[in-house]
């Protein structure tokens, strides 16, 4: 396998947890209730839309290697650890959950920064590290609604 494949397949995991966490994050942004409604649904929308911008910059990373970009459910499923939204969840738990994932996505990023940096990839290596930065502090502002 060469560098860009190496490169592109963990741009392929990052995609399939970023595109995972997008649909939970959408599907709780939907399903959100409790005294925390209109808070967490807002914080929810800004974070789904960050999300959306943010797989497309990674497909088209993929796809500038050479490589072709996951884009079907049973793709994402194969790649993402991210377990999908469960009916009726709780806001707190939502919230652990979504945090929790954000963490995931930021591990997943720093591979392919590690990936990308032994291959003297800078541009995939600033994508990994502006990938972490983003899931990092999204971890603390759902983190800090907890107390």
């Amino acid at each position: 396998m060469n560098k860009n494949q190496e490169i592109a397949q963990a741009g392929a995991k990052l995609l399939a947890d970023t595109y995972a966490l997008y649909l939970k994050t959408h599907n709780y942004h939907w399903n959100v209730t409790g005294p925390m409604f209109n808070t967490l649904h807002t914080m929810f929308e800004a974070q789904y839309d960050e999300l959306a911008l943010a797989v497309d910059e990674v497909a088209e990373r993929i796809r500038t290697l050479g490589a072709y970009a996951p884009g079907s459910f049973s793709e994402f499923s194969a790649l993402t650890d991210i377990a999908e939204a469960v009916p009726g969840t709780k806001a707190e738990q939502m919230i652990v959950e979504l945090a929790d994932d954000q963490i995931k996505v930021s591990d997943a990023a720093a591979a392919l920064a590690r990936v990308a940096g032994s291959a003297g990839d800078d541009v995939s290596t600033d994508l990994g590290i502006r990938r972490q930065e983003v899931h990092q502090k999204n971890a603390w502002m759902l983190r800090a609604h907890l107390g």
